[in-house]
């Protein structure tokens, strides 16, 4: 078993969530800048499906438990249902990805739920990356490659759903630029609720399931080639692989 050195998990937190937050940002100047390479985005999305199943699953849920008991089970549960509520029921039109459904945005403020819906999503993606540090070491590591891998699609969809509502280019990006600051916003507040990580890490765990099994595999299922399907698996196989040599399970 490999082990990793250790560092100071709030500072290590803000770096790293800063680090996601950039992704996001990222992930919206693809969309604004129109002759950059987009087709790669789906990658991302079904590696990113797998690993943060996994991690949610393997990792987040087990520590959970060990921190609250059968409680973290209603906090996992929580968590999954309001990420559904934003998402799913506040939003009418939902999907990771380019936004082509331009009918779906004719009134404005359907893009704006997206945005807050996507808001809610990423600060419990900071207050997962914390949380995760707060534990341990390695599960803050394992969280933020889980939470990193769909980062620059989750800016992109969000810059993709302002342009298609007719928003300008700008907007379409600055929309990416407050999930980025949503994300570090979520890392700052776990930083500062510390003694509190017994409750947000079973939330974020449940917003990371919600997350990968109800937003990043329905999308990778609409693809008809088999590799995309395939690349959940890899994404699984890859977090095994670094649990066992870094974690030993």
């Amino acid at each position: 078993m490999i082990r990793l050195p250790q560092m100071n998990p709030i500072f290590t937190s803000i770096l790293l969530g800063l680090t996601a937050a950039a992704a996001n940002v990222f992930g919206g100047a693809i969309i604004v800048q129109r002759h950059w390479e987009r087709r790669y985005l789906r990658y991302f999305v079904a590696l990113g499906a797998g690993f943060m199943l996994a991690t949610a699953l393997v990792e987040m849920v087990p520590e959970s438990i060990e921190l609250r008991g059968r409680f973290a089970a209603l906090l996992v549960l929580l968590g999954y249902l309001i990420v559904h509520f934003f998402e799913h029921t506040v939003t009418p039109h939902f999907h990771f990805g380019e936004e082509t459904h331009k009918d779906e945005f004719i009134h404005s403020h359907k893009s704006y739920s997206v945005l807050l819906g996507l808001i809610i999503h990423t600060f419990f993606d900071g207050i997962a990356i914390a949380s995760g540090f707060l534990v341990s070491n390695w599960l803050g590591w394992l969280i933020f490659l889980a939470i990193f891998l769909h980062k620059i699609p989750e800016g992109f969809t969000v810059s993709s759903v302002m342009l298609a509502s007719g928003r300008s280019r700008g907007t379409a990006w600055g929309a990416s630029v407050v999930l980025g600051g949503s994300t570090l916003a979520g890392v700052l507040t776990m930083a500062l609720f510390r003694h509190h990580v017994g409750a947000g890490l079973p939330l974020a765990a449940g917003v990371t399931i919600y997350v990968a099994a109800s937003d990043l595999i329905p999308e990778v299922n609409k693809e008809p080639a088999m590799k995309m399907a395939l690349l959940v698996f890899v994404g699984a196989g890859v977090f095994l692989l670094l649990d066992y040599l870094f974690h030993g399970i």
